[in-house]
């Protein structure tokens, strides 16, 4: 690896927490199957994604409550019980944070996240504090892989694209951020975030 890295910017969800709706749907449908349609067909992707390019919560919940009302206790739990889906940190990646740290490497992040549940994230995880700056999607109404989340980051704290290294376990992200420019990792555990680390010297 040639290009001179300096920063890492990471992604949250996935990454450094673990995120995913099954770990709630489980206590509340009694086979996968079920679990699968409701979150193909109500509380999809794509509705969850509105919520994290700024709609709130309570907003996202009354509309799809409304046109499914048959599922308003498994809608609802999707606000009312979110922190059931985050069940801890993702193994081994703040190690490598916190090693980073060590050598002086700064942290930061860019997250799609909705703006309660960032709040409440953040509450929950000291490891947000070690971070320099943060891009919620929510706050800006900007949402990963667009382009203008990406250069946000650059602008607001001053970095050069060249010099930083992107972490998401999305390739989509990943793609938006090398569109800027950017050093990207798809990220598929912290044995391969290492090794990616060591050979840009900075772990």
């Amino acid at each position: 690896m040639t290009q001179k890295i300096t920063t890492v910017v990471f992604d949250i969800g996935n990454v450094l927490i673990e995120w995913d709706p099954r770990h709630l749907y489980r206590r509340i449908f009694e086979t996968p199957d079920e679990i699968e349609h409701f979150l193909a067909t109500i509380c999809t992707s794509a509705w969850n994604l509105e919520i994290d390019r700024g709609k709130p919560f309570g907003e996202a919940v009354k509309e799809l409550t409304a046109t499914h009302p048959q599922h308003e206790t498994a809608i609802r739990a999707f606000d009312e019980r979110w922190s059931e889906m985050v069940p801890g940190l993702v193994p081994g990646t703040l190690a490598l944070m916190e090693r980073l740290e060590e050598r002086g490497v700064p942290l930061y992040a860019i997250t799609n996240f909705s703006a309660e549940k960032f709040a409440e994230a953040r509450l929950r995880f000291p490891f947000f504090d070690r971070f320099r700056g943060v891009i919620v999607s929510a706050h800006e109404r900007l949402l990963k892989p667009d382009r203008e989340i990406f250069e946000l980051l650059l602008s607001r704290f001053g970095l050069r694209a060249e010099e930083c290294l992107f972490v998401d376990d999305s390739a989509a992200n990943v793609a938006g951020a090398r569109a800027v420019g950017m050093a990207a990792h798809h990220f598929e555990g912290a044995a391969g975030l290492e090794q990616v680390l060591a050979g840009y010297q900075l772990i």
